[in-house]
């Protein structure tokens, strides 16, 4: 009770006396707007998926990584192939083995020719068991063994990237992944 009373009394303040919240919100808001110039860098990366927790059809990894990657600002021509389901691409399997091939924005050179700069932000971002939308508790191993592809290849400030899987159990703080990330300001990011 007295901590609705409390947010009433704040929001009643803010609305009266003339405090803006979207003011106080504005200095990050206008940090984040700066463009950075910078440029693609093609990677090829493979990993391997063991899941004692949670198994996926090589189908489903794909598609699973894929999100993953565009969602943190890989370019839209990245190709993701999951070998190693025993029946089939739609086949549930504990083990695969997955090949990235993508491009990610990296700060371009001073001497970068003009005709490869791309526009960028660094923009804020998290990844847990509920978000972004695509996400589930049962992806902690996948986002744990996604490391060393993620981490190198990404253009990165403040990342804190936590995994803390237990075979069989999901709970809500099995991992966590957020900072900034250098994305395009393109409408046509790729």
């Amino acid at each position: 009770m007295k901590m609705t009373h409390a947010w009433l009394t704040a929001a009643a303040l803010a609305l009266s006396g003339g405090v803006s919240l979207a003011a106080n919100a504005a200095p990050s808001a206008a940090g984040a707007a700066a463009t950075e110039a910078s440029a693609w860098q093609h990677h090829h990366a493979t990993f391997s998926y063991f899941g004692l927790t949670s198994i996926y059809s090589c189908d489903g990894l794909e598609g699973k990584v894929r999100q993953i990657m565009r969602f943190l600002g890989a370019r839209a021509d990245l190709k993701v192939a999951a070998q190693g389901c025993p029946r089939g691409p739609d086949s549930l399997s504990r083990s695969a083995w997955v090949t990235v091939d993508f491009d990610t924005l990296a700060l371009a050179a001073a001497d970068a020719p003009t005709a490869d700069i791309v526009p960028a932000r660094w923009t804020a971002f998290k990844i847990d068991t509920q978000r972004p939308f695509f996400m589930d508790g049962g992806d902690c191993e996948l986002i744990e063994e996604m490391r060393p592809v993620l981490v190198p290849n990404f253009s990165w400030r403040n990342l804190d990237y936590r995994t803390s899987c237990t075979p069989h159990e999901i709970t809500l703080l099995d991992f966590r992944v957020n900072g900034e990330v250098l994305k395009s300001s393109a409408k046509d990011a790729g």
